[in-house]
């Protein structure tokens, strides 16, 4: 698997950088193979505000401009499905004060006016993971439910929100959903399963992008990312725009996607 880098949010020279596209190409990579499904693990927040001597909620907070660039970035492509991890089911362990500033999307992720421009743009908005979770705050569910009301009629984008998920709990999941309605063991098969999901209609994934230099999945939608092409970048998600992902989408036309074939004889690898 090629990693692909960027440059930090602050140098260190002894990081190789990719190029990001420059504006030129980008009618270019419009014109190629758009990935259906993107999903981004926004990594980096606690980090970059540390880094400006700032409070970890505070990089929480400056994580709503990348959401937007990208939601933008997702509408200019033609992509269908956009998901990204908000909150981890393992995300509770953090210290109570940034949990409860986490539970309040409305503060960090998408302010009143930020939902309402998705709402103008056609962006419907999902969530996927444990939602009925007690320790998730009444107001906190009332919202998500709201914004899912406010933009089921959108089709421009499908916009899913991964909040208190974990990819080993969805599993879970659906295999007590299967239980709980009476499947044999014998009639399971990967399309029973599926439809058992959080999101029955979520499609498998094509491009997974995790920012801050991380290079590991974290949990994150197993059974939808089974062939999704990875891109590791080390620019914090503060820092994330539109041109990354173009370059990310561009990295992802650069390669062969084989889903488990062989090459063809005399190909190259």
């Amino acid at each position: 698997m090629r990693v692909l880098k960027w440059g930090p949010s602050e140098p260190r020279c002894s990081l190789r950088r990719v190029r990001i596209i420059e504006g030129a190409e980008l009618d270019a990579v419009c014109a190629g193979e758009i990935p259906r499904h993107v999903g981004c693990i926004m990594d980096g927040n606690g980090r970059w505000a540390l880094m400006r001597q700032q409070t970890r909620s505070n990089g929480h907070a400056a994580a709503e401009e990348s959401v937007v660039s990208v939601v933008d970035a997702c509408l200019l492509l033609g992509v269908d499905w956009l998901t990204v991890y908000a909150f981890s089911t393992e995300n509770w362990s953090r210290e109570p004060a940034e949990v409860s500033f986490l539970m309040n999307f409305e503060e960090w992720l998408l302010r009143k006016e930020r939902r309402d421009e998705m709402i103008e743009k056609g962006v419907r908005i999902r969530f996927a993971g444990r939602l009925d979770d007690e320790r998730v705050p009444e107001r906190s569910r009332a919202w998500l439910e709201e914004t899912v009301e406010l933009t089921a009629h959108n089709d421009r984008l499908e916009f899913c929100i991964a909040f208190n998920y974990g990819g080993r709990a969805e599993l879970v999941h659906a295999a007590r959903q299967l239980i709980a309605e009476g499947v044999a063991p014998e009639n399971v098969t990967e399309e029973s399963f599926a439809a058992a999901l959080y999101l029955p209609d979520l499609p498998e994934m094509d491009l997974v992008v995790r920012t801050s230099a991380e290079e590991r999945m974290s949990n994150f939608f197993p059974w939808h990312s089974t062939y999704a092409e990875l891109v590791f970048t080390d620019t914090l998600w503060p820092d994330f725009r539109a041109w990354h992902l173009y370059s990310a989408v561009s990295e992802y036309q650069s390669r062969r996607r084989r889903m488990g074939a062989a090459l063809a004889s005399g190909a190259s690898t």
